[in-house]
């Protein structure tokens, strides 16, 4: 029995291919049968060739074979463009060998050298492992090298055997290391052409430009004229013959060549239409700058799902909707496609705002800070082009060090955290991202479902990518200004120099609650500060030399506190008295910036804090000095660039593999767990009992307390006398036992083990709790020695797994000491995941306790990151308390849920 249309529709997605246009690949169906044979009737008589061997033809009743399959043993994928399939994958499984499969792959030969083979081949290996297919097999002709370079560039390293006139190749259908690098390699070739077509147009149209410069439209054509835009600028208006002084064009269609970006201006409800032409044309990117689609509720969202569907038919790629447009600053690809009035100067950092709203606020604020812009997008609602495409962009544009990002959701965080960790490393990256309050939090029924919801999860995502984090758009341009003008600190040291000693005072404060060490400067640097400096003077850092310091006096002690070991940046402050005149100081910080870096070969960062407002210092900007008003912006902003700093400087560390694991052991629970569809429903999600935590952990290794579950008191007497040891009784059932009172500790005796069963269960039973004592009570060992840990994970829609590691016990949600991190750890992850805690000391030995087992800790985070990479049902997680001894672990209770539809991410 074949597997039906809706079984299958969880393999259908869209891909974009290398030129940056997009394919929807999906499951054939018998209804395709049509479309088959006009594929087939377009193909070459050397494709056929090349394809079976040998010239052949093909009826419209022989095409139905290919299109009527069982979708188990014969399975097919088609990428479709309109109505039009343009290839097609198939694979069949061999009858003598179950779990090895013949795949096939042919592309119409106008589409081919696209990239559409390799996607349509791997798109074959999700539907082949879960139909228990291990193993592709074909043979090729020799000369077809387009097809051994398909299974080449899909990284699946197929092994090849040269017998006479024909190839043999093989594979495996589990992705390794070669298929996730070269994906990743195909994806950001197809992001940066997709873009070129967005900032570096050769032409562009702007659909419903207006005569009426004040409107959306006219402002945009408006813009695009004045711009500097090399290129031909076409105004579609049906209703115009000129629009400002330019021929107007009926439709897209009527001009005189193909744009290679449009600019959408027209009402929601026309923008589909308009789009389709356009794709049809040839065009290969839209703005659109229309509102009226998700935002807007209702009939808003029908509308942006036709818009996304033509968006896909055609290939064509779109920006928005609801959305204020794109800018390019460089002076050969200049552009601006936004309906801003005011513009920012060219820079080198890139802005991408998911609010249309707020990017003409951060377009101002740009201008306003001097901050230059390379490129700008406002990505509205990401029907299509999103955040993580124009990382990709901004990567490999010579034009742009750095990247600022304006976030309210994501859409696929575990590729932005794959992406922003491979940039962070040439190119920071500065976000604000909205939503941090409890407010968005869901609700959890586990310790770590809680303490890793929300926004912890996305600060863990921006740890572990070197993301710097801000809380305001005005601290991202102080950051933005430290970055883009000085180089990264090489430690945490700050040396503060200032003519008032409040301010230093104050920046003192600032440094040491962002991360930073006030330096505790060296005897010589002390005697060399006094020589030059009034007696009245402080001469320990902070630096004070009091309000009658000269502009002279500042470059002097800079040299000097730059020659300091321990002073890894230097903090101007300047409170302008009436004598002085700010711009002479400006000047003597600046000729000190140069002579201090001049032959260094680590240069030191200078920042300058001059608290005047509307004081203009080109001095300082010559010099490349960031300027703030106040010391605690300048805090604020280098401690969030000196941890970016140790973050860059530090290795990326590896994902720890565990070899031991039973993971076939792991898999049957769940499947008890979760038993297939019957007549009478099917369970989406369930707990798992005791004894099923217990063989699921030891699956992969992770120790337990012993212990069994009783029903009555005479067997709890049993277990206990059994054990051998004292004992604690608690409900089996999955809850908080301690807050329903489900607990009884230090039992030493058979009898003592059967009087607290039967106390407990009548104790549950008045307290309505019934089903906690119908579930038994598990009598385990006492684990009394150890420090008391909490390790966790649970299951996040779109991060994946989440991980938590802190100090556990029945106050861990009080207390709140955990690290959070998102999946897969590796070995750098868990020791900063554990290092960080407030009470790390415990682990390590304080106030003259024993250190404990710190390894067998690590080593835990390590299986449990495994248990979630290879058991992807796992929901919630709870171990806690995990008590941590001088030699190993225990985990004293577990708490998991399994759900069904929990699969590895595509």
């Amino acid at each position: 029995m074949g597997a039906s249309r809706t079984e299958l529709e969880v393999y259908a997605h869209d891909v974009v291919l290398r030129d940056g246009r997009t394919l929807h690949i999906r499951p054939i169906r018998p209804d395709d049968a049509d479309a088959m044979y006009a594929m087939w009737q377009r193909l070459s008589t050397e494709t056929i060739r090349l394809r079976f061997f040998a010239p052949r033809s093909m009826s419209r009743q022989g095409i139905e074979h290919f299109v009527n399959l069982d979708m188990r043993d014969r399975f097919a994928m088609v990428g479709v463009r309109g109505e039009a399939i343009v290839g097609v994958s198939r694979f069949e499984r061999l009858a003598e060998e179950p779990d090895v499969a013949e795949f096939a792959v042919l592309v119409e030969d106008a589409e081919q050298g696209r990239g559409i083979g390799t996607a349509l081949l791997r798109a074959l290996l999700e539907p082949a492992q879960d139909r228990g297919i291990e193993r592709f097999v074909a043979e090729v002709l020799p000369e077809n090298r387009k097809m051994l370079g398909v299974m080449t560039d899909a990284g699946l390293a197929p092994k090849v055997d040269h017998r006479g006139q024909v190839v043999e190749t093989a594979f495996t259908t589990t992705p390794g290391d070669e298929f996730f690098a070269s994906a990743d390699e195909q994806d950001r070739i197809a992001a940066v052409n997709a873009l070129q077509a967005v900032f570096e147009p050769r032409a562009v149209a702007v659909i419903g430009a207006s005569r009426d410069p004040g409107t959306i439209g006219g402002l945009v054509f408006r813009n695009l004229l004045s711009s500097g835009f090399t290129g031909p600028v076409y105004p579609v208006n049906a209703k115009a013959d000129h629009v400002q002084s330019v021929v107007a064009y009926p439709s897209v269609r009527a001009c005189p060549s193909v744009p290679d970006l449009v600019v959408v201006c027209v009402p929601a409800p026309c923008v589909s239409e308009v789009v389709e032409e356009a794709a049809a044309l040839g065009v290969r990117a839209a703005v659109i700058i229309s509102a009226g689609f998700n935002e807007a509720g209702g009939e808003g969202e029908a509308r942006e799902r036709e818009l996304r569907s033509v968006a896909r038919q055609h290939g064509i790629r779109l920006v928005g909707p609801n959305c204020m447009g794109v800018l390019n600053t460089q002076p050969e690809r200049s552009l601006n496609a936004t309906f801003a009035e005011q513009l920012p100067p060219a820079g080198r950092v890139a802005f991408s705002s998911q609010s249309g709203a707020l990017g003409l606020a951060v377009l101002d604020a740009a201008q306003r800070l001097g901050v230059g812009l390379s490129s700008f997008a406002s990505i509205g609602n990401k029907a299509d082009i999103s955040g993580n495409d124009l990382l990709q962009y901004w990567e490999a544009d010579d034009d742009t060090d750095l990247v600022l990002m304006y976030l309210e959701s994501f859409g696929n965080p575990r590729k932005f955290g794959r992406i922003t960790r491979r940039m962070g490393r040439r190119k920071p990256i500065v976000a604000v991202k909205s939503g941090r309050t409890s407010a968005g939090e869901r609700a959890a029924s586990s310790h770590t479902g809680a303490l890793a919801a929300g926004d912890a999860t996305v600060e863990a995502l921006f740890r572990q990518a070197g993301v710097i984090r801000c809380d305001t758009l005005e601290e991202m341009f102080h950051v933005a200004q430290l970055l883009g003008n000085q180089p990264l600190p090489a430690g945490r040291g700050v040396g503060i120099l200032t003519n008032g000693g409040g301010p230093g005072i104050l920046a003192a404060d600032a440094c040491e609650s962002n991360g930073l060490t006030v330096a505790e400067l060296a005897d010589d640097t002390v005697a060399r500060l006094g020589e030059v400096l009034p007696a009245e003077a402080g001469i320990r850092n902070p630096v004070d030399m009091v309000a009658s310091a000269t502009p002279a006096s500042y470059q002097a002690c800079m040299r000097i506190l730059a020659d300091d070991p321990q002073v890894h940046v230097l903090l101007v402050i300047f409170v302008p008295p009436v004598i002085v005149d700010p711009s002479e100081v400006a000047r003597e910080v600046a000729a000190a910036n140069t002579a201090i870096n001049a032959d260094r070969a680590e240069p030191l960062p200078v920042l300058g804090v001059f608290m005047s407002e509307g004081t203009q210092l080109p001095e300082l900007s010559a010099s490349h000095i960031p300027a703030f008003t106040f010391p605690e912006d300048a805090a604020r902003a280098l401690g969030r660039v000196t941890r970016y700093a140790e973050w860059r400087r530090a290795p990326l560390g590896n994902v720890v593999a565990v070899g031991d694991a039973d993971v076939d052991s792991a898999r049957a629970v769940v499947a008890e767990a979760l038993p297939p569809a019957t007549d009478t429903g099917t369970v989406e999600r369930a707990w798992l009992d005791v004894g099923q935590c217990q063989r699921l952990l030891c699956a992969f290794g992770i120790a337990t307390a012993r212990g069994r579950v009783a029903s009555d008191p005479e067997q709890a007497a049993a277990i206990q006398r059994e054990l051998a040891v004292p004992v604690a009784v608690k409900s089996a059932a999955p809850v908080h036992k301690t807050e329903l009172g489900g607990v009884r500790l230090d039992l030493a005796t058979p009898e003592e083990a059967a009087a607290a069963v039967a106390e407990l269960d009548d104790h549950l039973r008045a307290s309505g709790h019934p089903e906690a004592a119908d579930a038994g009570f598990l009598i385990q060992e006492m684990v009394g020695e150890g420090v008391e840990m909490v390790v966790g994970a649970s299951y996040d829609h779109l991060f994946g797994h989440v991980l938590l590691a802190g100090m556990g016990g029945i106050l861990v949600e009080l207390l709140g000491d955990v690290s959070v991190r998102v999946h897969p750890l590796t070995d750098v992850d868990v020791e900063e995941m554990l290092s960080g805690l407030r009470g790390f000391p415990l682990l390590t030995g304080y106030r003259g306790s024993e250190p404990v087992d710190v390894p067998a800790l690590r080593a835990l985070l390590f299986r449990v990151s495994a248990l979630g990479e290879e058991i992807p049902e796992i929901d919630e997680l709870d171990l806690n308390p995990v008590f941590v001894r001088q030699h190993g672990i225990a985990a004293v209770d577990a708490r998991i849920r399994v759900a069904r539809h929990r699969r590895a991410p595509r």
